[in-house]
């Protein structure tokens, strides 16, 4: 398999944080407790990707939420 993520670690709060901030939602972060098997690190290894396939990520986290809101508000406005 060849990982094709982001190489940037971020936490899942820092993610819902910003997801709220983008979308100007009341929503609060909820914490529950974390599944045994959860991975403590979150940051792919894309070596492989760069190696075999020339690629690496060309769109900042930012720019992706936005445009991910973006094409979700359109299909729900439809």
């Amino acid at each position: 398999p060849v990982n094709v993520g982001n190489p940037n670690e971020f936490t899942i709060k820092e993610l819902a944080k910003q997801i709220i901030k983008l979308t100007n939602s009341s929503s609060q972060i909820v914490y529950k407790p974390l599944p045994a098997d959860d991975p403590l690190q979150r940051q792919p290894d894309i070596s492989l990707a760069k190696e075999k396939l020339n690629w690496k990520p060309t769109i900042e986290l930012e720019e992706g939420l936005i445009k991910t809101i973006k094409y979700f508000e359109m299909l729900l406005k439809k």
